[in-house]
């Protein structure tokens, strides 16, 4: 699947640009001419944001702090005709990744687009929360949602989910579990392992078959079961 740009500018004949160069480059891209029209089409499936600052209505800065406030991540790119020293602190201190002052050349664009989706790549896998069904694991609040219901996980209890669900499909031997979660602690058996997947696998209620046992081999977690 491509990379979805949404290109947010009020002069037509920039987006038409813009759109046309990044679906030729392989990405795909949705357009708005406002900021108030990008908010309501904003989504998940949106990469990265080209946003323009000073458009009629709501400027560039004012709808990214909109998007911060809301707790959307979206790297934006702002495009601007603005290029003081004040002007780049407000992008930068409302939430921008980057900022291009027009006139911009396409191979510009190009190249911070690319710079900007390898540097939050990463960021973006590490934070989202991992969610499979009626099973859904916050991050940020340590908490664990079975059908929307929170459930109380100890500490361990909730690493070695969150390590399990965090890479689906593959197999952690027991020796794997205990260099990634007790790698400080120097008498850790097998059966503290068993013990621990029990108890998760216990809480879990309709999703306890989500974590599978392959004999010989470890444990792994397969939402698809």
């Amino acid at each position: 699947m491509e990379e979805r740009i949404l290109i947010v500018d009020d002069e037509e004949d920039i987006r038409e640009i813009l759109q046309f160069n990044l679906e030729n480059a392989g990405y795909d891209t949705d357009t708005a001419s406002s900021a108030e029209e990008a908010l309501k089409k904003i989504n998940s499936g949106h990469r990265l944001i080209l946003l323009d600052v000073m458009m009629e209505g709501m400027s560039g800065f004012e709808m990214a702090e909109e998007l911060r406030r809301k707790g959307d991540e979206t790297p934006i790119i702002f495009l601007t005709a603005r290029s003081a020293q004040n002007d780049l602190l407000t992008g930068f201190s409302s939430g921008g990744d980057d900022y291009i002052p027009k006139p911009f050349s396409i191979q510009e664009v190009l190249a911070r687009i690319a710079a900007v989706l390898r540097r939050t790549a990463k960021t973006v896998q590490e934070t989202k929360d991992p969610s499979f069904g009626d099973l859904r694991i916050d991050l940020t609040s340590k908490m664990v949602y079975v059908k929307g219901e929170a459930v109380t996980f100890s500490k361990k209890e909730f690493e070695l989910l969150s390590l399990l669900a965090g890479t689906p499909g593959k197999i952690f031997s027991r020796e794997d579990i205990i260099d990634e979660l007790w790698k400080d602690a120097p008498y850790v058996l097998d059966r503290t392992i068993d013990v621990h997947i029990a108890r998760i696998r216990s809480k879990l209620g309709p999703c306890k078959n989500y974590i599978t046992n392959r004999s010989g081999f470890g444990y792994i977690f397969n939402p698809v079961n």
